[in-house]
């Protein structure tokens, strides 16, 4: 990957300390999916990396992996599968809780979403300790579908969620990454 691109892609996310409470410098990506190019540099990264993969669908994982793998799909002229919050979806749902940093969720995924003919990318924006991205695969493999590879635009490695992915035999590819939380 160009390192100009990545540069510019690192630069425009904005850090906020001590959000969503104190010790945490949360990644913003709002600041990055208002900058066209940088936006539209992510998503090419993206579809660089992972086409001709056999892919044949990508979980985007809510809310804001919905907003980099809407697009990936889209551009990899595959289906997308919202991974949602509770009571958000309107059909027969499947669901995984999981931890966060900051708190603890769910997922839920359509029953019918998936089968044993897909292949799934998993995406997120960011991986930190890695619980929302692991129940988003667990729904994936309950549902008989497989998913070997994860996608996030930003990766913070000391927080442990890479680590925790490669013991689920997953590939993760992150385009930057932040020291510390």
């Amino acid at each position: 990957m160009n390192p100009e691109i990545l540069a510019n892609i690192k630069s425009s996310i904005t850090t906020i300390p001590d959000y969503p409470k104190k010790g945490i410098m949360f990644r913003d990506i709002t600041s990055l999916i208002q900058d066209s190019e940088a936006f539209n540099q992510t998503i090419d990264c993206f579809v660089e990396h992972y086409k001709d993969q056999g892919f044949t669908k990508v979980l985007g994982a809510e809310a804001r992996g919905f907003i980099f793998g809407a697009a990936i799909a889209h551009r990899l002229n595959i289906g997308f599968i919202p991974a949602r919050k509770p009571h958000k979806l309107p059909r027969e749902t499947i669901s995984r809780s999981y931890q966060l940093e900051y708190g603890d969720d769910a997922l839920h995924i359509h029953k019918d979403a998936l089968d044993a003919n897909d292949k799934v990318l998993v995406v997120d924006d960011l991986i930190a300790t890695g619980g929302t991205i692991t129940a988003a695969i667990e729904l994936v493999r309950e549902l008989g579908a497989s998913t070997t590879d994860a996608a996030f635009v930003i990766g913070l490695p000391e927080l442990g969620g890479l680590e925790k992915l490669s013991a689920l035999n997953m590939n993760s590819f992150c385009l930057i990454s932040f020291d510390g939380e």
